[in-house]
């Protein structure tokens, strides 16, 4: 997901995004540490992709005050 695409969605959209990543990472963890994983990178991409949301709603609720 690119920062642009993100920068399209609203604040809700974000959180329930948030969230969704949040569980993925949680059940590739989970997964990496029982057996092994498909594709390894998609860990990395979905912590890069948190932070690009968490980063977008920072300063979403920066530029409020």
């Amino acid at each position: 997901m690119k920062a642009e695409d993100v920068r399209e969605l609203d604040s809700a959209e974000l959180g329930h995004r948030l969230g969704e990543l949040k569980m993925e990472q949680f059940r590739l963890r989970f997964r990496s540490a029982t057996m092994q994983l498909e594709n390894p990178k998609l860990l990395r991409e979905i912590r890069r992709d948190i932070a690009r949301i968490k980063t977008i709603l920072h300063e979403r609720r920066s530029e409020e005050q």
